[in-house]
């Protein structure tokens, strides 16, 4: 007793002992005493286990009562979720937010009573100007054609599609019904840098052909990018767009490695890598290292595709890196028919936390800026600006129309609509409803057909629900919002106009040398088309 009063923490596991003493002296005498004791006795082992084990030192000074701490901490996240968190905490979405996605998703009434639950005098919220002539708007399946003036064979995109998300990462069930969702909504849904699977193919849905670093489905066996492949890739009817991959929100500058221990023959079959060794997406590409070579690798691109849409994907890091593109779309007269602007908060199924929390530019920031250079630089209306990075909501999507895009992606808001429940154990393998593992019994959860078709509904619900926001601003279309139609309250409290906040430059401005602020003019002026590289006398950004 006085070693249990000076070491009181093993307790628990010393009361475990005796209580197996116990029910094993009660078992001699009647057997319905035997489960207890093997019970007990199972504790008891497991507590000298963890008195001798070197790994966890909460486990060697409090045998047995130690796992508790373990069993709370797999389990906090669902606590938190489903019983702590408010409807507006962000962790990364909000329950509200959730909420809408999934009640879209099934068809159901998503309208909430009793007025708003955001603090509408806080720092940054944000809200839309109405007209006192409102339109009514009948046809919400809004659309944008893609394709400049090289381009043969534009294609009419939905406002909001499906975003990059690669087979391998999302099981087989689940891309297969995002892609039967796209074909019934008639939006697009982008393969990721994964390639064209199989269930891309079934499915039937518009695709975007993503192309990344690793060049899966249009490489050679040397890992290096493959005109002969792509050209087969790119020939299918699914494929409408094609888009290489720069860099994403989530991770940017980032490469990744799919270990040969999770390659099945099905991801080997549409990456087009072999069975048995590491697959390797590096952080830079092969094809292409300086900004005219990135833009001719685009047109070149576009040829081997018989004239298809050809743009790239990024994330915006050093704001004079993407004019050095821009002044190579200029000095060789190649231009992408768009480009897709990721937010760095974009997801992704496992990325570093430095990366995820701190590491690229926000959405609205990049967008922002993308848009004006293009404006300065004079070719704004040859290049179409699609967005991605946590657009959910109508809303979502109105302010980045505001902010120069002409349509939007969305990766999570889909994966909600077919059973994600925010686990965040995408890089377990072990997400408990089959969207994100490639454990065939567990993706066994989804049914095809039944969250096909809450895809569908999510997509036209959502822009139902546009379609009464642009219309409520006396709108036809949400490609005439802009940020004047915002407004946006600053930290003093003050209303501040959406156009002081994100304005809109003048075209040209760039080329006319015209310093407007922001920095972009001296930005300008240090780009190079020839490299990404600068003079170590002159700063990076």
């Amino acid at each position: 007793m006085e070693f249990l009063a000076r070491h009181q923490r093993y307790g628990f596991f010393a009361g475990t002992v005796l209580l197996a003493v116990i029910a094993a002296i009660a078992s001699a005498i009647t057997l319905w005493a035997l489960p207890l004791f093997l019970a007990f006795a199972a504790l008891s082992l497991v507590g000298v286990w963890d008195l001798t084990q070197p790994k966890h030192s909460i486990l060697r000074n409090y045998p047995v009562l130690g796992h508790m701490r373990f069993i709370f901490e797999g389990i906090r996240p669902e606590i938190r979720q489903y019983l702590l968190e408010g409807d507006e905490d962000e962790l990364p979405f909000s329950r509200e937010q959730r909420s809408i996605a999934y009640q879209r998703a099934k068809d159901v009434e998503d309208k909430r009573p009793f007025g708003t639950r955001e603090d509408v005098y806080a720092d940054g919220y944000a809200w839309i100007t109405h007209s006192m002539n409102p339109v009514h708007i009948t046809d919400t399946d809004f659309r944008v054609a893609i394709g400049g003036p090289d381009c043969r064979k534009p294609y009419a995109a939905s406002v909001y599609n499906i975003s990059a998300m690669s087979f391998g990462s999302l099981s087989a069930n689940a891309i297969l019904a995002l892609n039967t969702g796209a074909k019934a909504g008639s939006f697009a849904h982008d393969t990721g840098e994964g390639g064209i699977s199989r269930y891309h193919r079934q499915g039937g849905g518009d695709l975007i052909y993503e192309i990344g670093s690793g060049y899966f489905g249009c490489r050679g066996e040397d890992g290096l990018f493959s005109p002969e492949r792509f050209a087969e890739q790119a020939a299918e009817d699914q494929v409408k767009l094609i888009e290489v991959k720069l860099s994403q929100g989530a991770k940017p500058g980032h490469g990744g490695m799919l270990p040969a221990a999770k390659i099945t023959p099905e991801i080997a079959e549409a990456r087009g890598i072999p069975m048995g060794v590491d697959c390797i997406s590096p952080a830079a590409h092969s094809a292409f290292s300086t900004p005219i070579g990135l833009v001719e690798f685009l047109g070149r691109l576009r040829e081997l595709s018989g004239g298809k849409p050809v743009g790239f994907k990024l994330c915006i890091g050093h704001r004079r890196e993407f004019m050095c593109i821009v002044k190579a779309m200029l000095e060789t007269g190649i231009t992408p028919d768009f480009i897709v602007v990721d937010g760095k908060e974009g997801g992704t199924g496992a990325a570093p936390l430095e990366f995820a929390n701190h590491m690229g530019m926000p959405l609205n920031d990049g967008l922002n800026f993308v848009h004006n250079t293009l404006r300065g630089a004079g070719l704004r209306g040859r290049i179409r600006l699609g967005a991605s990075g946590k657009l959910i909501s109508a809303f979502d999507i109105a302010r980045a129309f505001a902010l120069g895009a002409d349509w939007c992606n969305s990766a999570r808001g889909f994966m909600f609509a077919i059973g994600c429940i925010q686990a965040q154990a995408c890089h377990t393998n072990k997400c408990p409803v089959g969207v994100a593992t490639q454990d065939q019994v567990r993706a066994r959860a989804i049914d095809v057909p039944d969250k096909g078709a809450r895809v569908a509904n999510f997509h036209r619900n959502t822009l139902r629900a546009l379609g009464e926001l642009v219309g409520s601003a006396g709108l036809d279309h949400p490609a005439r919002l802009t940020p004047r139609h915002f407004n946006v309250r600053s930290r003093k409290g003050d209303t501040v106009e959406g156009h002081l906040v994100f304005p809109w430059l003048p075209e040209g401005f760039l080329i006319e040398g015209r310093d407007l602020g922001h920095g972009l003019l001296d930005r300008w002026g240090r780009a190079r088309p020839d490299s990404f590289e600068t003079p170590a006398d002159m700063p990076l950004s």
